[in-house]
């Protein structure tokens, strides 16, 4: 049996969801998913309306079934599926019914290990049963922590005859850890559905599975702490503030230059009004890449100007952070420096030495401790909690991933982001209306 590549359309859109099948079936797609967000925003009609699309195409309704099996399975096999998935984690009476459920309807089964406790003790017994696949899945929300699937893939293999499925992060680059880890269906979500060209993403990972090879991504991959930093480089602080919903921003300083990219890990100072000695002294403690974040008290006189920041380049400090004042901006602006700052003005303070480096510091209602990443651009500043910056960076990688594939959307249909993302049918109900 050769690899199956099944593409999963994780969409709540019918429109967007179809346009991605076609793009991926004639790059080669074998299976199509229908999508658990498809189903539950569209109803089994998303798999009726797939099935006239595609007559002769493998369809595969994620039910993601807890209960009630024989009515959901009966339910997806009249509705035009060949495979309906029924969780793992579901009573054992459950996954029973939807077996005997699929002979009777003509319908094959799927198992998904998705959050399944000790599943790997249950899986010969599911096998035995008579389910025809058994899925091993790493949730999305499990993945912006680093979590693959990788490692219970290989456990599960070597415990069932049956074809495994293996989905959660699959990639061109990884691809190959999971063929060779004995995986015979490999299901692909976002790497094909949020690619601004599904035809060539589904191409490139059926060639890297053809050719067991692993083939480089930019995208669609999950960083770890080695990686925040490239990561960042690529984000913008409106993906940032999306991933974590909507979380708020510094307010209120603003970039000396347009185009401005600030990116590094805090060292933190608060100082007096004006009294610029810790700033100063914290050029010396910071390391390269890091960025100076200073509160002053959101007042003047100066604490930076054009020497400081000449002494911040000799150390490769990636920028600073004024709450407070600089001057120097003509001279600050021909060295090209990243500087943030609430006002500026010709006056300075005087070096008085009042003050402390690396303690927590609050800038417009912001907590920022030392170590915390500062990500700035020309829509402000985000501070991403050091201890959560895996989760932060990639959930703000998934909404730059998407924002991507809606870009490609609405410039390739000559269409607007209402309709290609149907915001009409998405606003939110108000007093029964």
């Amino acid at each position: 049996m050769s690899v199956i590549l099944q593409v999963a359309l994780d969409f709540v859109d019918l429109h967007r969801a179809e346009k991605v099948a076609e793009e991926a079936i004639r790059g080669g797609a074998d299976w199509l998913e229908i999508g658990t967000p498809l189903i539950k925003s569209e109803g089994m009609n998303a798999v009726r309306h797939f099935r006239k699309l595609f007559p002769d195409k493998m369809l595969i309704a994620d039910m993601k079934t807890m209960d009630a099996g024989r009515a959901e399975m009966e339910m997806a096999a009249k509705s035009g599926a060949n495979i309906a998935v029924v969780m793992g984690n579901a009573p054992d009476s459950t996954i029973r019914e939807c077996i005997q459920a699929g002979r009777n309807y003509g319908i094959k089964i799927c198992v998904d290990c998705i959050g399944a406790i000790k599943i790997e003790e249950r899986v010969a017994d599911i096998e035995k049963w008579g389910a025809d696949y058994i899925a091993v899945h790493t949730a999305i929300d499990d993945q912006m922590y680093g979590k693959t699937p990788f490692e219970m893939l290989q456990q599960i293999c070597r415990k069932v005859t049956i074809p495994v499925a293996v989905a959660g992060g699959i990639n061109s680059e990884n691809v190959v850890d999971a063929v060779n880890a004995g995986a015979r269906v490999v299901i692909v979500g976002g790497y094909i559905s949020k690619s601004k060209d599904a035809k060539t993403a589904t191409e490139r990972i059926k060639n890297a599975i053809t050719e067991n090879r692993r083939v480089s991504t930019t995208l669609f991959k999950r960083v770890t702490t080695d990686d925040i930093r490239e990561a960042l480089i690529q984000l913008s602080t409106a993906n940032i503030s999306d991933g974590s919903h909507r979380a708020p921003g510094i307010t209120g300083l603003y970039p000396i230059n347009a185009n401005t990219k600030l990116v590094g890990n805090a060292v933190t100072v608060r100082t007096y009004p004006g009294d610029w000695a810790k700033p100063v002294e914290a050029i010396d403690i910071a390391k390269e890449g890091d960025v100076i974040v200073v509160d002053a008290g959101g007042i003047g006189p100066a604490v930076w100007g054009e020497l400081a920041t000449h002494s911040a380049l000799q150390k490769k400090i990636s920028g600073v952070v004024i709450y407070g004042a600089i001057r120097d901006i003509a001279e600050i602006r021909k060295l090209n420096f990243p500087v943030f700052t609430k006002m500026v003005m010709p006056a300075a303070g005087e070096p008085k030495g009042l003050g402390e480096i690396n303690v927590t510091v609050n800038v417009s209602g912001i907590q920022i401790n030392p170590g915390d990443w500062i990500v700035g651009d020309d829509d402000g500043l985000m501070v991403i909690p050091l201890s959560e910056a895996n989760v932060w960076v990639n959930y703000g990688m998934d909404c730059l991933e998407r924002e991507n594939r809606i870009r490609e959307e609405i410039l390739s249909e000559k269409s607007s982001l209402g309709k290609v993302i149907n915001v009409l049918k998405w606003e939110k109900i108000r007093d029964g209306v």
